[in-house]
């Protein structure tokens, strides 16, 4: 399972960091990420770090202010946004799906699910 927190209320130009902990799978065998629906639109993805080779991706709206990283002792993977826009408010939910039996961005072919976590961004 994955446990999604670190969301908040922060004003323009703040900063907050996700947390996504994982257990019940073998966290080196899966890619992992975060997705985002903003009320009243679709679930998108945000930001994947793929497992093995540490490939990153990103949408282009969060490019340059969002880094994910993982510590793998602790089985857990990171969402430092900087920078933050009203239009970034949204439920972040984080994702794992098996290493290379998946679509980047496919919601269907992701094998796990986090609870969402709240991110307001608002002055």
């Amino acid at each position: 399972q994955l446990q999604a927190s670190g969301g908040g209320l922060v004003q323009p130009g703040g900063s907050l960091r996700l947390s996504c902990a994982a257990s019940g799978f073998t966290f080196d065998d899966y890619g992992i990420g975060w997705f985002r629906q903003a009320p009243g639109k679709e679930r998108e993805g945000v930001s994947w770090l793929s497992s093995g080779d540490g490939d990153t991706f990103y949408t282009d709206s969060v490019k340059g202010r969002f880094t994910i990283s993982s510590d793998n002792a602790k089985k857990t993977v990171y969402l430092q946004m900087n920078s933050l826009k009203p239009e970034d408010t949204a439920v972040y939910y984080c994702a794992a799906a098996l290493e290379g039996d998946y679509d980047l961005w496919d919601q269907g072919d992701m094998d796990y699910w986090g609870d969402g976590t709240q991110v307001t961004v608002s002055s």
